[in-house]
């Protein structure tokens, strides 16, 4: 009787143990719902340029990447994303950034709502459409990114450009740069190889978060994402030439950064 007494204290002490440890580690994982997180952008601005004589010459010119520095600010499920810096002492022609520095994101994840301000060469765009839908795949690989550990997602825009992101489920909300979204968690890095481009979050801030902040992008006549991408389409249809492989490439780049 006395030894099956000591066996069931050890039962209830092994038990004891684990519930403390498994209780100590649920409370140390903090779930964000609020924050401001900042994103490197880098492109291959080089890559993204054709071949022609002029082209060669402008490369010369430029540096091989365009890096920016854009944050992400989110509450209540609602977030805006939209450019806050450039590298220090990064030298490119105003043409080349000026939309970068107008371009706006705003996405109301509860009510499925999507607004975006796009300019394109000098032209303003207010867009207001429903959350754009990308199919993913979870794949089994995983890195840290800010501090934070993240999964491996595939995914693709434009039914054929490849998207490849890290997402991390310790913030809640299912968003990412631009209008990437859709997993369960915040998307922290991401790689598009045919645009030659990669975000990754360098700094993720908890405090001190303005919701006011966070509105969608207003107009009386808005587009939708389908209207926008034709019209942008139409306007530059005589820049396409069927014997110009690189008037081509520059197209599919300008209308995936459109949907983007």
């Amino acid at each position: 009787m006395k030894l099956f007494k000591i066996k069931d204290m050890r039962i209830f002490l092994s038990l004891l143990v684990v519930m403390i440890v498994f209780s100590t580690e649920l409370n140390a994982q903090q779930f964000i719902n609020k924050a401001v997180i900042e994103y490197e952008l880098k492109t291959n601005i080089q890559k993204t340029m054709g071949n022609s004589s002029w082209d060669e010459k402008l490369k010369e010119m430029m540096p091989q990447f365009k890096t920016g520095y854009y944050l992400y600010t989110f509450a209540d499920n609602k977030s805006i994303y939209k450019f806050d810096h450039w590298l220090p002492a990064l030298k490119i022609p105003e043409w080349l950034r000026r939309n970068d520095e107008e371009n706006i994101w705003y996405l109301d994840h509860d009510n499925n709502k999507f607004s975006m301000q796009k300019t394109v060469y000098g032209s303003s765009f207010i867009t207001e459409d429903t959350i754009p839908v990308i199919k993913w795949k979870i794949i089994n690989e995983s890195r840290m990114i800010a501090g934070f550990n993240c999964r491996k997602a595939e995914g693709k825009i434009s039914d054929s450009v490849y998207v490849f992101a890290y997402y991390t489920d310790e913030i809640t909300i299912p968003g990412g740069p631009c209008s990437l979204n859709g997993l369960p968690g915040m998307i922290l890095g991401v790689t598009i190889p045919r645009m030659y481009t990669s975000w990754i979050a360098t700094t993720i801030m908890v405090n001190n978060v303005v919701v006011s902040d966070i509105k969608p992008v207003t107009s009386k006549k808005p587009f939708t994402l389908t209207a926008m991408k034709e019209i942008i389409r139409e306007r530059t249809k005589d820049w396409v030439r069927a014997d110009d492989p690189d008037s081509h490439k520059w197209m599919e780049q300008l209308l995936w950064n459109i949907i983007l």
